[in-house]
């Protein structure tokens, strides 16, 4: 069984460091995961024009998501095994170039069978990134700041939700469906260049084989972080997939306010990955399990009060506040149990979040089509965290019991 880390970890960039200040290379990655969020989310504002260009139906173009959503999930493990014994510094930087030519081919093919396999290749290509980079920026800020560090990282993908979808899916009406592609293309590529440059070396392979990185998922208390992470996830993208028709269909507001609130969600979204990076690394579950709790309030609220436009609005806005609180803390963990040179143990991380992003919004969808109505997804949000508050609290248990033993 691998031990938990102790120490501030050894890795590409692990040095001496200020306890208050996160290295720049930790900022540089949550930069690149900016441009992998918006590039997961702005296919869904350009569904009309890349239907109509490609002649297909909109179903058909959603299959754009769909497809980069299973390369996320397949790809993080899956890569995280194929790259291990190459330096971390040159994985990223394939996984970058990869990206930037997945875009490059979207941006030029006519063929939808084409664009499909080049999202599917973008999508291996950021689960790499992410399997790999968390590592990284883990190893970098060392032990007592790794909660930090993912707060930056996921708030990268909060921002691309706040500003880089809407950029991106304006500059798709202004320039046509491909220009975000386009834009998206060459900002990897320089994002490529400044990888290879400011990125410090490393041995990579050296530090971990394949038989250490199985060993690293035998402790059972990493696969209830998983556990918790799908349920934690879940139940947010229930309710959260469906915000449209709660807000239009019960709250009774017109259709052009939905943007906005989606706007106010991704702003709550970003206090609370950063709330919670900030308080995850010194008291773990005493911040995820208040904010699982909050979210069970928040949803059970929803489907009792939703029919009130403030009050729709305001819980939306709470429930990004406290329902991607725990994201940062949720990886941080696997990176303390598993030992932060183990990439598959994080790259199961990156799955687990699409598991309960695909489970979540799923189990929404079979409830909004319920006598339920518009209050369904909100109430199979609600089941889905209670659900998740007992591996939280189990693992909660599990390690005062363990620190006890220490002590005695």
């Amino acid at each position: 069984m691998v031990s938990q880390t102790s120490s501030a970890p050894s890795g590409p960039v692990s040095e001496s460091r200020s306890a208050g200040k996160l290295p720049p290379v930790i900022y540089l990655l949550g930069a690149v995961t900016f441009l992998m969020g918006t590039t997961e989310l702005v296919v869904a504002g350009l569904l009309p024009d890349i239907s109509a260009s490609l002649a297909i139906t909109p179903s058909q173009a959603g299959l754009l998501i769909t497809v980069f959503a299973v390369g996320m999930l397949v790809g993080a493990p899956v890569m995280a095994l194929a790259t291990l014994r190459l330096p971390r510094r040159l994985t990223l930087v394939l996984a970058l170039i990869v990206f930037a030519l997945g875009h490059l081919v979207v941006a030029v093919s006519t063929s939808f069978a084409v664009v499909l396999m080049a999202r599917f290749a973008a999508a291996l290509a950021t689960g790499t990134f992410w399997a790999v980079g968390a590592v990284v920026a883990a190893a970098a800020a060392g032990q007592a700041a790794s909660a930090r560090a993912m707060g930056v990282m996921i708030g990268g993908v909060t921002l691309a939700n706040i500003i880089g979808v809407p950029l991106g899916t304006l500059g798709g009406q202004l320039m046509g469906w491909r220009g975000p592609f386009w834009v998206l293309a060459v900002l990897a590529t320089a994002a490529t260049v400044v990888i290879a440059r400011r990125l410090p070396g490393d041995s990579g392979g050296a530090e971990t084989t394949l038989g250490a990185e199985v060993a690293a998922l035998r402790q059972g208390r990493i696969w209830v972080v998983y556990l918790a992470t799908a349920l934690v996830q879940g139940s947010v993208f229930a309710a959260y997939s469906y915000v449209a028709p709660l807000l239009i269909d019960r709250a009774g507001l017109p259709a052009v306010v939905v943007p906005l609130v989606m706007l106010g969600y991704g702003a709550g979204a970003l206090a609370g990955t950063t709330l919670g990076g900030r308080r995850g690394d010194r008291r773990p579950y005493s911040t995820m399990i208040p904010a699982t709790a909050a979210i069970v309030l928040v949803l059970a609220a929803l489907a009792l009060w939703s029919t009130s436009s403030i009050a729709a609005v305001a819980l939306i806005v709470l429930l990004g506040l406290f329902g991607l609180m725990s994201n940062p803390v949720l990886v941080a963990q696997v990176v303390t149990l598993a030992g932060p040179a183990h990439t598959l143990a994080v790259s199961l991380s990156t799955s687990s979040f699409n598991v309960g992003i695909a489970a979540g919004s799923w189990l929404g969808g079979l409830a909004l089509a319920t006598s339920l109505g518009a209050q369904g997804p909100a109430l199979a949000g609600l089941t889905l965290a209670g659900a998740g508050l007992l591996p939280l609290i189990g693992l909660a248990l599990t390690r005062r019991r363990a620190r006890r033993g220490h002590t005695t």
